[in-house]
């Protein structure tokens, strides 16, 4: 016998023993003022024995597996007989009564311990089978405390992410508002500036006239006699025939024929001079030729 079934096993033998000796004193002693004690004798021990017999056959039937209801039943009803026959005999008793009630339980009692031990017995299991559960147990709760220790770990990542990009997003949005500020204050300013009453003076001193009837260029004050310098003088404007021939001159000096750019770098590198309005429009007519 191993020692957890020890453990429901003996305290069942320790009870069904006591229940059997005081149901067998018991009925001596109150059968054997009515009758001969040996008469007395017979019916405790046929009480016992019918109790012992059933439980032994029981107990046989539960070592193969199986289990039969009229056997328990009669078994329990042998238990219900002792037990009436100690409460019979607290119930008639002029001397410690009250005792003698108090024990009328035990072979119920013993009764009841027999089941549980069947029921441990239904229920056991071998060492191996013992230790794999306590494997797979131990496994489940290191998942789950892995489970747990990883969702902390990324809530408080998260959290820290979502912390710095609450804050960066803060920070951008106060640049772009100190950005949308200045801007607002530029553009202020240029427009009060660009209606101003001399700003068109102004523009038009700096500029090309393009366009008929814009205010004439600003003279700057001269301060004593001027003597005009050759090399400072403007050379005369080109007509538009003779610009189309140095277009195309330049134009056609190399094979395959120059780029647009490339034959404006030259025409102003040769010294010549034309705005970019009729060097471009006279491009287009030598190409257009």
């Amino acid at each position: 016998m191993s020692a957890p079934a020890a453990r429901t096993v003996l305290p069942a033998v320790a009870m069904t023993a006591v229940s059997m000796v005081l149901t067998l004193a018991v009925v001596v002693m109150w059968l054997g003022t009515a009758m001969p004690w040996p008469i007395a004798l017979v019916v405790g021990l046929g009480i016992d024995g019918g109790w012992l017999a059933t439980l032994a056959y029981e107990r046989r039937l539960a070592a193969q597996g199986d289990h039969s209801t009229p056997v328990t039943a009669v078994g329990w009803f042998f238990g219900l007989v002792a037990t009436g026959v100690l409460v019979a005999h607290a119930a008639t008793a002029y001397t410690s009564a009250g005792a003698w009630l108090a024990v009328a339980w035990l072979p119920l009692a013993a009764k009841a311990l027999w089941l549980v031990h069947g029921m441990w017995e239904r229920t056991a299991l071998t060492g191996s089978a013992l230790e794999a559960i306590q494997g797979i147990q131990q496994e489940a709760r290191d998942e789950a405390a892995v489970a747990r220790a990883r969702l902390r770990a990324e809530a408080g990542t998260e959290e820290t992410r979502l912390a710095a990009v609450t804050q960066a997003g803060a920070r951008v949005a106060r640049v772009q508002a100190q950005t949308a500020t200045t801007l607002a204050r530029a553009w202020s300013t240029l427009e009060s500036t660009r209606s101003g009453k001399d700003t068109g003076r102004a523009l038009t001193s700096v500029t090309t006239r393009v366009t008929p009837g814009v205010t004439p260029t600003w003279e700057l004050p001269v301060w004593g006699p001027t003597h005009p310098v050759p090399a400072l003088e403007s050379a005369p404007a080109l007509t538009d025939a003779e610009l189309d021939r140095l277009v195309d001159e330049i134009r056609h000096s190399q094979t395959p024929a120059l780029s647009y750019r490339e034959m404006s770098t030259r025409f102003r590198a040769a010294g010549h001079s034309a705005s970019e309005v009729r060097l471009r429009g006279a491009w287009k007519r030598v190409v257009a030729a």
